[in-house]
């Protein structure tokens, strides 16, 4: 099993690449709030898993989250907020380094949606503003999109 964390709080990654047991707090930062548990409780136990799995817990970068987005969004059509990125980003990294083969099942928990972190990927995309209205929402539908 394998975990991931925004790098800008990421102390139960940053325990598992030291080989430490400790989970040591951090003041959380970077665009990932809904993971930024500076202290987390279960720290230890994620630790365990981990390692008795075979697995691994690694931080992805703010810039990495967004691509992770942008990534999630181009392949499945699913906009994640900035939790879903963040795994996404670290499930992109253990495939590049074939740590997870092409053949493999994976399961990704992606339980947030984008609207509530626009904040983070508003500098990455293209937003468009509409009336609140169905058909003004059908003709922007409509509309090709720009590349």
């Amino acid at each position: 099993m394998h975990g991931s964390q925004g790098e800008g709080c990421s102390p139960v990654a940053t325990a598992f690449a030291a080989g430490g047991d400790q989970v040591i707090p951090v003041r959380p930062t970077g665009i990932a709030k809904s993971l930024a548990i500076g202290n987390p409780a279960d720290g230890v136990y994620a630790l365990g898993v981990a390692r008795r799995t075979g697995g691994s817990i690694e931080a992805a970068s703010d810039a990495e989250i967004v691509e992770g987005i942008q990534l999630l969004a181009r392949t499945t059509g699913i906009f994640t907020e900035t939790a879903g990125g963040v795994t996404t980003a670290v499930l992109r990294k253990l495939a590049e380094r074939g740590e997870i083969g092409a053949g493999e099942t994976v399961v990704v928990y992606i339980t947030g949606d984008g609207l509530k972190t626009v904040d983070a990927v508003e500098p990455a995309v293209e937003t468009i503003a509409i009336p609140a209205d169905a058909d003004a929402v059908d003709a922007a539908l409509a509309e090709p999109l720009r590349a």
